[in-house]
């Protein structure tokens, strides 16, 4: 009888880990800025995989600072290569990091910052879908008047299903 028991206690928590697990469709890599100072210079990309062609998808332009970054905003320069494709599709994004009012509008902890950006403005005005199968390829560049960006710590992409 004792060992139907934990049986039990064993068999339940697998069999709800197993059909409570869902597969989450999503891609998210940052990369580490030398020194903390985003030299422009520094160009990371970021590849992915489309495979469902039917799903919206939403990017979002990931930053990372500390609290002694100077600017509110952030200007960045992205180059999006798209499968089957020779050509680039570059743009330019102007994003807000923070106010005045509200000071850092990301996420924080101690003095660190980060921020997810949405760029399905931007995407839609370069007339830029994530519709294609195959591998997508973005570079991120910085382009503020200061060069080297100091008190950056990580830039990076995320995309995911739309819901």
């Amino acid at each position: 009888m004792k060992w139907i028991k934990r049986l039990y206690l064993y068999l339940v928590p697998c069999a709800l880990c197993l059909f409570s697990c869902t597969s989450i469709d999503l891609y998210e890599k940052t990369a580490a800025i030398p020194g903390h100072s985003w030299k422009s210079s520094f160009k990371p990309s970021f590849t992915f995989t489309i495979k469902d062609t039917v799903s919206p998808y939403q990017l979002f332009l990931i930053v990372r600072h500390t609290d002694k970054y100077n600017y509110n905003n952030i200007w960045v320069n992205i180059t999006v290569k798209a499968p089957g494709s020779d050509s680039l599709i570059a743009f330019k994004a102007d994003k807000q990091l923070g106010s005045d009012e509200k000071g850092w509008l990301g996420s924080g902890m101690d003095d660190i910052y980060e921020h997810r950006i949405d760029l399905q403005k931007e995407l839609v005005e370069n007339n830029i879908s994530l519709r294609k199968k195959g591998d997508y390829t973005f570079t991120i560049e910085q382009i503020m008047r200061e060069n080297p960006l100091a008190n950056m710590l990580n830039v990076g992409l995320r995309v995911e299903k739309k819901k």
